[in-house]
């Protein structure tokens, strides 16, 4: 088994019941299990400001499955969920799943990267993933800790405790 980290994100559609509904879907995918998640914080958008405010979560998960396999699950339950994929970045979204971490294992493929690209920056990720895994080592990037200590909480707040 190992221990993928997953972030979670949407702003459109009640996004708290769409996080909820998506760490339920999670549950659901094969050979894998949810570990733990963080609870649910609102976030200022990252791009255009003129969207709703996010919420965003992190979700530890276990599986059998290799990355490939995991980002085709993650990307069926945002197609579930109605996500849909534009051209703009960073846009309003139902819901966003992103495979942060995949145990310590650095991928580079045309799908997908690991370590995520922007999570060292972002506290919408750094914040939730060391409420549930604090003593972290990220590869490449180092300790959680030294990573939080550079990034300010930039008005995250906690809306809903897990």
């Amino acid at each position: 088994m190992i221990c993928a980290y997953i972030g979670l994100g949407a702003n459109l559609n009640a996004p708290l019941q769409q996080l909820a509904a998506a760490v339920a879907a999670l549950a659901e995918i094969p050979n894998t299990t949810v570990h733990r998640v963080s609870g649910f914080y609102g976030s200022k958008p990252m791009g255009p400001q003129d969207q709703p405010d996010y919420v965003n979560a992190v979700a530890a998960l276990h599986t059998k499955l290799s990355a490939e396999q995991l980002l085709d699950q993650l990307q069926q339950i945002e197609l579930s969920h109605g996500r849909v994929r534009k051209a703009e970045r960073w846009g309003p979204r139902t819901l966003d799943l992103d495979i942060l971490l995949f145990g310590d294992m650095l991928i580079e493929t045309p799908r997908l990267t690991v370590p995520h690209y922007g999570m060292a920056v972002r506290e919408f990720v750094l914040y939730p993933l060391a409420e549930i895994a604090p003593d972290l080592q990220i590869p490449k990037l180092g300790s959680l800790a030294a990573l939080l200590a550079q990034v300010p909480i930039n008005g995250l707040s906690l809306l809903q405790s897990p």
